[in-house]
């Protein structure tokens, strides 16, 4: 048997990235720098932990999103399925239960005789074959290790919402419903506004006091989770058609829709809490209070978690990764995730996919070959080699979105298109698709007897 992978980061990418490599047959150590050490974002110990929401965005497959959770189905993925058996009631969307979630992630990884899960930070690069997959909060000490690969890095920052106690929420204000209908019929908690109330708290988002970057950083901002204080600055209507729209929603006690409305969404399966949906923020957390106390049915509200804001760091994909996704000038080192530039749970789950993948292919003597590009995983890939985007672009964290995809033949409604993008990807995945096997070799060793 070769030389054990060693894949740096327990994080949605990582984990996925390991189990996959190890159903495989591959000798596979999985390096997680928790319990002994966190990032400022982290609080759980668990492998696979959700930080900034606890939604993998909508299930529906004719969004783009939902097509990658389609397509992660396809391969087996083990985040997808860890979360299809631990999900909460969100509508269309896919939300999960947080620790149960990390538990199964946590058990499956346990479970493969070829994969070692290892504690403790890595502060050099191991040598032999290595997956970085230590996402946008990479430690200090493994980002020196990895400068002369590099160049120069860049950044932006992201934002992570409040969550409450459900039972600190007032029920005299509050009603159960999901936009349209949809999912449950009931599955947000919904907290309306009448238009004097949503103005004072859209100049008292203004005007509170924020968490300040250092003198010598550019505040940069990833457009799919902008701070909500952020959003109130560009204008006074902005929240009310963004995360605080009342479309869909009528109040049972007016028969009207809300001038506007504050979503919460289920944050574990016995709804003991809920996390405030894109509330996402930068404000001090004795702002946080008392603004957000400023909200019908949140004045005695009981902050399990507050809003946090933190710095994340990418590498430029296009420019030095190669077609396999390893790094051109060190090729042992492969990049997943979101230091590698996708955004979100679901896009790092893809991408650790694809990578291992692409190092089976490598190891196996095979040549690799990526998902059509009108796929979601295909549009990833895109995305990651800069084909995507045209020549000079800036590259930048995206999420999974149809202006990554190939454009459709023919003239067609707007209101048809996403129909038949999912139905041209679910057709080219298919024919892509085809069972990967374990390397040609006896049964697999478990590492311990090697």
């Amino acid at each position: 048997m070769s030389a054990p992978i060693t894949v740096i980061g327990a994080g949605l990418a990582g984990s996925e990235c390991a189990y996959q490599l190890a159903r495989l047959g591959h000798a596979v150590v999985l390096r997680e720098q928790k319990p002994q050490k966190r990032s400022p974002a982290h609080v759980s110990e668990k492998p696979a932990e959700l930080v900034c929401s606890n939604s993998l965005r909508s299930d529906n497959v004719e969004s783009a999103i939902g097509l990658l959770h389609a397509e992660l189905r396809d391969v087996s993925s083990l985040v997808l399925s860890c979360a299809d058996l631990h999900r909460v009631p969100a509508g269309d969307a896919l939300a999960v239960d947080r620790e149960h979630f990390s538990d199964e992630v946590e058990r499956r990884l346990k479970a493969q005789p070829t994969l070692r899960y290892e504690p403790g930070e890595v502060e050099t690069l191991p040598s032999g074959t290595v997956v970085v997959a230590t996402g946008p909060l990479t430690s200090p000490a493994l980002t020196d290790a990895l400068k002369p690969f590099l160049g120069e890095k860049l950044y932006f920052y992201d934002a992570i919402a409040p969550i409450v106690a459900a039972d600190s929420v007032d029920p005299a204000v509050a009603f159960r419903q999901s936009r349209y209908g949809k999912g449950g019929g009931d599955d947000y908690v919904n907290l309306p506004l009448d238009e004097a109330q949503y103005r004072a708290f859209v100049t008292a988002l203004r005007e509170g006091q924020k968490v300040k970057p250092h003198e010598f950083e550019e505040p940069r901002y990833f457009e799919g989770c902008l701070p909500i204080e952020v959003m109130a600055e560009r204008g006074d209507d902005v929240l009310a058609y963004g995360p605080m729209k009342p479309v869909g929603l009528t109040d049972p006690r007016t028969g009207q829709r809300p001038f506007a409305v504050v979503q919460l969404r289920h944050e574990d399966a016995a709804g003991t809490a809920y996390n405030l949906v894109g509330f996402q923020t930068r404000l001090t957390w004795p702002e946080q209070k008392r603004i957000f106390g400023l909200i019908p049915g949140l004045q005695a509200a009981e902050w399990v978690r507050m809003g946090q804001i933190h710095r994340n760091t990418f590498l430029d994909a296009p420019r030095l990764l190669a077609r396999d996704l390893s790094l051109k000038a060190e090729p042992r080192l492969f990049f997943a995730g979101q230091i590698s530039g996708v955004e979100g749970y679901v896009e790092s789950t893809a991408c650790g996919y694809l990578v291992a993948r692409a190092l089976h292919a490598r190891l196996t003597g095979t040549a690799f070959v990526p998902p059509p590009a009108t796929t979601a995983m295909g549009a990833l890939y895109r995305h990651l080699t800069g084909e995507a985007h045209p020549a000079g672009h800036e590259y930048q964290p995206t999420n999974v979105v149809y202006a990554l995809f190939p454009p459709l033949e023919g003239r067609m409604k707007k209101a048809d298109k996403r129909a038949a993008y999912s139905a041209r990807a679910r057709r080219d995945f298919a024919a892509w698709n085809s069972p990967l096997v374990p390397p040609a070799a006896a049964a697999p060793v478990p590492l311990e007897t090697r």
